[in-house]
């Protein structure tokens, strides 16, 4: 058993996974009995040389048009303490939550009832080179800030962080209709959703990466990987991304 367990180990290092909903289940540098134990949260890997850019999904998180936040998304359905031989949750998320991507079936009914869902996507898209850059914060995401922006040619890959991240609006319950751009829960601005949607997914070939957690990532170049869950005849869906220096 204590080969077992030091195989495990060795194999993930980082194994702290815990939520309000159950504790911790493994933490290799510590020693077993169950008292003490700490799960480590991390923003940063590697010594920095990773960045997560994906937000965690909490029920205080914003959720489209709520006051109240996504609530509660999480259930123990079975629980060791009530004498079940393990603990077992289930979740139910809208597909366009937290940090998610939006397929062309968003805004298109004939590309949904065709299939061009998020199962359809290329990740080929969603991973590789990507360019991070400060948009102007008196301004949306304009033509003439897209210009400004002098974005070297042959870039496929661009994130871009705006107002919405200083004022940290990912981090506050009541939905904003203030919001300014990419980096909260839509690409486009509140009074021109559907216009802005529709010009990016016609073509099926953008991918639009919504809702990402840039805070304190230097701009630059970076390796990007965004790996949405595999959901067949869903048009939209929740994503872990991370940067790569």
């Amino acid at each position: 058993m204590k080969a077992l367990l030091f195989f495990l180990c060795l194999l993930f290092p980082f194994i702290t996974a815990s939520s309000v909903a159950y504790p911790s289940v493994l933490d290799c540098s510590l020693s077993d009995g169950g008292e003490g134990l700490q799960p480590l949260r991390r923003e940063t890997y590697g010594s920095g040389r990773i960045f997560d850019i994906s937000h965690r999904i909490t029920s205080e998180m914003p959720a489209w048009e709520s006051k109240d936040g996504l609530g509660q998304y999480l259930w123990l359905r079975a629980s060791m303490k009530n004498g079940s031989i393990a603990n077992f949750s289930e979740m139910k998320l809208p597909a366009h939550m937290g940090t998610h991507l939006d397929a062309p079936g968003h805004v298109f009914d004939h590309y949904f009832e065709a299939g061009f869902d998020v199962d359809t996507l290329d990740l080929e898209v969603l991973n590789g080179p990507a360019l991070l850059v400060d948009v102007r914060r008196d301004k949306n995401i304009t033509a003439e800030v897209m210009k400004s922006l002098h974005i070297p040619k042959g870039i496929r890959r661009v994130l871009f962080r705006t107002l919405n991240t200083d004022r940290r609006l990912m981090y506050k319950k009541e939905f904003d209709t203030s919001y300014v751009g990419v980096d909260y829960l839509s690409v486009a601005a509140y009074d021109d959703l559907i216009p802005s949607h529709l010009v990016f997914l016609e073509g099926r070939e953008i991918i639009l990466a919504e809702g990402l957690k840039l805070d304190d990532v230097p701009a630059g170049i970076y390796s990007v990987h965004c790996l949405p869950l595999w959901l067949f005849g869903a048009e939209g869906s929740p994503m872990r991304c991370i940067l790569i220096q």
